[in-house]
């Protein structure tokens, strides 16, 4: 399947394999309102624990929240990359506040990872290689890179890569000025907020975009 151009056919079947709708590749994105869900916790955890005790026990419960969160998935059979990738950053940040003893440093993961991540992509754009494209390419059409001799679509994929690297720089740079604040509690506070709400928002016109424009490509004649 290309990205959204034309759609490819089912081995043995000659029928055309349509685009997942926008709920179907938003869900696979999020994990579902489980992930959602799933992935909120350790945070929420760790900044009430730390609100009403110190530091270290909220290190470790909001550990064993996503180790168990992880291990249940596992032994429940369900797909496990959403609890691994969240169980993964809540360790490093939990080992860095640990050796520090200073609770915000359980956020700099985050805040690293996210200033890295926005001028990646928005260096992607200026290359004329929009991340969001190539990403589009691997999730959504299955490798296929047509998209590349659209100039339409090169521009969509340019603009959309732009304001994911905008939002993205502007959410963390919230979250470092209060981090070098020493804000502890609204740092956490920020992470919730500023974590899935302009995620899923930047999915969803993401994929209305590509689908609009996609919609009124003319298809080229296979064959």
């Amino acid at each position: 399947m290309t990205t959204g151009q034309r759609p490819t056919a089912q081995p043995g079947t000659g029928e055309e394999e349509p685009l997942p709708t926008i709920a179907e590749q938003m869900a696979d994105q999020l994990g579902g309102w489980r992930g959602l869900l799933e992935s909120s916790i350790p945070v929420v955890v760790f900044v009430v624990a730390n609100i009403i005790g110190e530091l270290r026990p909220a290190v470790i419960a909001a550990v064993a929240v996503a180790v168990f969160i992880a291990a249940l998935r596992l032994a429940q059979r369900r797909p496990v990359r959403h609890a691994v990738n969240g169980l993964f950053g809540i360790a490093i940040g939990a080992a860095i506040a640990w050796r520090t003893g200073n609770e915000r440093d359980f956020y700099l993961p985050g805040i690293l990872y996210g200033m890295g991540y926005g001028v990646v992509l928005l260096l992607s754009a200026a290359i004329r290689q929009p991340l969001v494209g190539w990403i589009w390419s691997v999730l959504v059409a299955k490798g296929a890179s047509d998209w590349r001799q659209d100039p339409l679509l090169v521009r969509t994929f340019t603009r959309l890569t732009v304001l994911w690297g905008v939002v993205w720089l502007a959410k963390v740079g919230v979250q470092a000025g209060l981090y070098l604040a020493h804000q502890d509690t609204a740092l956490g506070v920020a992470r919730l907020l500023l974590g899935y709400p302009p995620y899923v928002l930047l999915l969803l016109i993401t994929v209305w975009t590509v689908r609009r424009v996609t919609r009124h490509t003319p298809q080229t004649p296979v064959g």
